[in-house]
């Protein structure tokens, strides 16, 4: 996983409590946004992982 996506989410909540705060729906919605944007990469990366490591289950120890 990358050290971005921790980021990100925090970013996306602070906005997220920055618009319910204001009363601005755009920004909250921006920050759900971004939340969710975070969320989606780390199941890529997740998903990213798991097929790295059936590749390297499925090759000998020779890397053929």
């Amino acid at each position: 996983m990358t050290d971005k996506n921790p980021m990100d989410k925090l970013k996306g909540k602070a906005k997220e409590a920055t618009g319910k705060l204001t009363g601005d729906r755009r920004k909250e919605a921006e920050g759900k946004g971004d939340q969710a944007k975070a969320k989606a990469n780390d199941a890529m990366d997740g998903a990213r992982d798991r097929a790295k490591g059936v590749k390297d289950s499925l090759t000998d120890d020779d890397g053929r």
